[in-house]
């Protein structure tokens, strides 16, 4: 009889090591699959800024995104890891009610000789889900870089850059992306695919640097009316913003908790960040129907291909925040509506005379505001974490948690910008704008077989 029940309790330890191994492969595919899927972002606002840029700065616009991107991954590892897991609580660095937060938690886990941060990890997703984060950190990069094709100095863009995405974003998002967050204890704050603490961030955070940066020379005339400057390829604006919904997927799947190694799992992917249900179904449901609803909104308010793509990028953002929430027509309508007030939105900026190239503020600022409080209008009384007697979601709790986002957003975009220029590395001169930044600034051509039109290929 001891030897029976001997043999069965090596065959349970066995069948947990199984288990748990399983776990943590499953873990560790799922964050890995997301990062192919996120660069596909950064190909998509590579040609949708490409393509939206003058043929004389089109090189420039592209080489801006693909150098912040590779200058955010560093201080990603260095800084912004450490600063999610350090601040949730707020400044002080104290350990919140999950107990996975505060210095003591960070320095165990994101400082740069931790054992979870080198070749002998501890466990076997901790790479992968802080690749995921950086994929996040680089897409708020890509959203400023839009606002400020073709007049901004690339080492004032790398600056603002790695400070949005190594330090001011990833502030927010501990502050209401995570279990322990201040916003989400104490005001129940709900943002489950980041309309907030990504997308608006970023839109606020490149409307502060617009109005240091200024307009594109000939956008305004004497008289205050706006020309429009048409970039020098539509369809390769609207592939890339094609290639962007594709990387949402990998985003939003980012979003979601999947059991570890040290996690009893069910079978299932059913938990967001903060810890509450969610199923893949339901988000793919809500994916398609906010899509759907914004192209068809945008196209019915412009009759433009170019806002019909971007509204379809506007109707994710506007349902995003409650994506595990919505019933699905209901992320249709929600992204219907967004997208319909997104392009007049954006009339309104462009009247004030800042001059957003591409509409990022409307877009990723405006509309990452409206996720967030249509959360707060539709959403209330859901539990905003994971247990029993936990904090609900409110419509006062959403609107702190929108304004945390525009300020936080705002401020250090206006005050980076303004200080670098008036150190004079913001703006590219008046010469080198009219002459095209690919021609005093790139070794290359974009269409070196349009550099001398007049010469047929024989001669």
């Amino acid at each position: 009889m001891e030897q029976e029940l001997a043999s069965l309790s090596e065959q349970l330890a066995q069948l947990k090591e199984s288990v748990a191994a399983t776990n943590g492969t499953f873990s560790e595919t799922f964050y890995f699959l997301t990062i192919p899927l996120m660069v596909l972002i950064h190909a998509g606002f590579l040609a949708y800024e490409m393509g939206a840029s003058r043929s004389k700065n089109a090189l420039s616009a592209g080489i801006k995104n693909i150098l912040a991107f590779a200058m955010i991954v560093p201080f990603f590892y260095f800084v912004g890891w450490w600063i999610y897991w350090a601040f949730p609580t707020g400044l002080s660095g104290s350990e919140g009610p999950m107990g996975t937060s505060g210095f003591a938690y960070a320095n165990g886990i994101a400082l740069p000789w931790s054992e979870y941060m080198g070749p002998n990890l501890s466990d076997r997703s901790s790479g992968v889900f802080w690749g995921a984060f950086v994929l996040f950190a680089a897409t708020t990069a890509s959203i400023l870089s839009g606002g400020v094709i073709e007049r901004i100095k690339l080492t004032g863009f790398i600056i603002l850059s790695i400070v949005l995405g190594a330090f001011v974003w990833i502030l927010a998002a501990a502050w209401g992306w995570h279990a322990d967050g201040w916003l989400v204890t104490k005001f129940g704050y709900h943002d489950f695919g980041a309309s907030g603490v990504v997308h608006a961030i970023a839109g606020f955070f490149t409307l502060g640097v617009l109005i240091n940066l200024g307009p594109r020379i000939g956008k305004f005339n004497a008289d205050g009316s706006a020309n429009h400057i048409a970039g020098h390829s539509m369809p390769m604006t609207l592939v890339g913003l094609m290639l962007i919904i594709a990387g949402f997927w990998g985003f939003l799947m980012g979003c979601v908790i999947v059991p570890g190694e040290s996690w009893s799992w069910s079978g299932t992917i059913e938990a967001s960040i903060y810890g509450t249900p969610m199923t893949l179904s339901g988000m793919t449901f809500n994916v398609l129907m906010g899509f759907a609803g914004g192209i068809i909104g945008a196209w019915m308010i412009t009759r433009d291909p170019f806002w019909m793509m971007s509204g379809a990028l506007g109707g994710i953002i506007s349902c995003a925040a409650g994506i595990d929430l919505w019933y699905p027509p209901m992320a249709f309508a929600i992204g219907f509506i967004g997208a319909c007030a997104m392009p007049f939105v954006a009339s309104f900026i462009e009247r004030r005379g800042i001059d957003d190239a591409v509409g990022a503020v409307a877009v990723h600022g405006f509309l990452g505001l409206w996720g967030v409080i249509v959360v707060g209008i539709a959403a209330s009384g859901y539990p905003a974490l994971f247990g029993e007697d936990v904090i609900q979601i409110s419509f006062t709790g959403q609107l702190i948690g929108a304004a945390v986002m525009a300020v936080m957003g705002f401020v250090p975009g206006y005050v980076v910008s303004l200080v670098l220029k008036l150190m004079g590395e913001l703006r590219v001169p008046r010469e080198a704008e009219e002459l095209g930044l690919d021609l005093v600034k790139v070794p290359a051509s974009a269409y070196p077989e349009a550099i001398h039109p007049s010469v047929s290929p024989a001669e």
